[in-house]
């Protein structure tokens, strides 16, 4: 009976280090493959740090365009005032 239960404990105990030594074989990977996904890796980061620097860059000229049309909206303004003035309407 004292056999029998050892007997069971071990057998369980095998069968677990073979799922254990299934599974960690399941997740092993060559150099290869972890070089290949790191290129991935780093070729999407490049993809991206390029679509944010334009984006960068299509903020300061938009900036800039919005400097330049408020300057044209502020000459407009004096324009229109003087030519309020000069036809004496309020």
């Amino acid at each position: 009976m004292a056999k029998d239960k050892t007997n069971q404990k071990i057998d369980k105990l095998i069968k677990f280090l073979k799922e254990d030594f299934v599974i960690k074989k399941e997740f092993q990977v060559s150099q290869k493959e972890v070089n290949k996904r790191f290129d991935e890796i780093m070729t999407t980061l490049d993809k991206q740090t390029v679509i944010l620097q334009r984006l960068d860059q299509e903020r300061i000229f938009t900036l800039e365009f919005i400097r330049r049309v408020e300057k044209q909206v502020e000459r407009n303004s004096k324009a229109i005032k003087l030519i309020k003035t000069k036809l004496k309407i309020s």
